[in-house]
């Protein structure tokens, strides 16, 4: 869970079981703590959310912030290589982006559609700049304030990366087996 992801893990987990689960590749918490490292945006984000109230305005402005920081920022060289080099090995094809949050996936809470995932991402440049998209995602509003409401820290939640083959779906959908307000 913490190098992968909710997400991410329970993917591996199908994996494992046999179950037909496209391939791809993980971009670990270890590449996102790089990055936020690199960039020395771990004191960006401390400075947007010091400022942070309950006014939906402040939550949005820390989150255009923080997202605008990331966005400023290349993949680090030696990380940016690893990630084009398990593209290649699987044949440059469409691909998810998809985010993998360690806070995702809990027995007692729900971050489903907290983080975002791109589609049909095409070519090296393409998927950088999604990965990048993707560790923004940790800061949009919608997910800081749920984060808040929930008494979850800011301060120990990272995010993986998942990369999968797209697939021509003859249908397709999400299912709670719980709702994710209620719990009920």
């Amino acid at each position: 869970l913490q190098l992968v992801g909710g997400k991410g893990a329970n993917l591996s987990i199908l994996t494992r079981a046999g179950y037909a689960v496209p391939s791809g590749f993980h971009i670990t918490t270890t590449g996102y703590k790089t990055f936020i490292e690199e960039h020395h945006l771990d004191s960006l984000i401390d400075a947007a959310l010091e400022k942070l109230t309950e006014d939906p305005s402040a939550v949005e402005l820390a989150s255009q912030v923080i997202r605008s920081g990331f966005r400023s920022c290349p993949i680090p060289t030696a990380l940016a290589q690893e990630i084009l080099q398990a593209y290649q090995s699987l044949g440059r094809p469409y691909v998810a982006v998809r985010s993998s949050a360690t806070a995702e996936d809990l027995p007692e809470l729900s971050f489903a559609g907290q983080q975002d995932t791109f589609l049909n991402v095409l070519n090296e440049s393409s998927l950088l700049k999604a990965v990048i998209d993707c560790w923004s995602s940790l800061w949009t509003a919608r997910a800081i304030s749920y984060r808040n409401r929930n008494n979850i820290s800011h301060k120990n939640i990272s995010l993986a990366v998942i990369v999968q083959k797209m697939v021509d779906s003859e249908t397709s959908g999400v299912l709670f087996t719980a709702n994710p307000l209620t719990g009920a």
